[in-house]
């Protein structure tokens, strides 16, 4: 799993809280605690998938450009994260005479291909607005500012 795909819940999930209005990369970056130049790299993504929409110049930003209610964590995990389950390095050598050795690298692959579906499926039953719903339900340390 990677942090694209919580990085890009959290920012759907500010501006769906601030429906209609703009909010930079930097604001966003504040919000995530990461820097302004990874959050314009996962917008970019969001809003090639129709996630959001921008505005450059004075006043620009970033703005939701889907119902919250509909977009759901599968969306955007496969817009964002999808193969990541799976290490990018399995051991074990297919040309070993050891069974194990010859046969974990597809083994596992196998597993994490399907854990990989049953996590998407997971997430198929939440949305951007099921995360905000959750948000509005904890206890808040700071009070918004916004």
């Amino acid at each position: 799993m990677n942090s694209e795909f919580t990085i890009a819940v959290h920012s759907l999930a500010l501006l769906a809280h601030l429906p209609g209005h703009m909010a930079s990369s930097e604001l966003i970056a504040q919000n995530v605690c990461t820097h302004p130049a990874r959050i314009r790299k996962i917008m970019g993504i969001l809003r090639k998938n129709g996630f959001v929409k921008t505005k450059e110049g004075v006043g620009g930003g970033y703005m939701l450009a889907c119902n919250p209610g509909e977009v759901t964590l599968a969306a955007i995990y496969r817009s964002m994260s999808t193969g990541t389950l799976k290490p990018h390095w399995c051991p074990g050598d297919p040309k070993e005479a050891c069974l194990v050795s010859a046969n974990m690298h597809d083994v596992m692959d196998q597993i994490f291909t399907e854990a990989e579906q049953y996590y998407t499926k997971y997430l198929e039953q939440h949305t951007i607005q099921t995360v905000l719903d959750k948000i509005r339900q904890g206890k808040c340390r700071v009070q918004d500012s916004q």
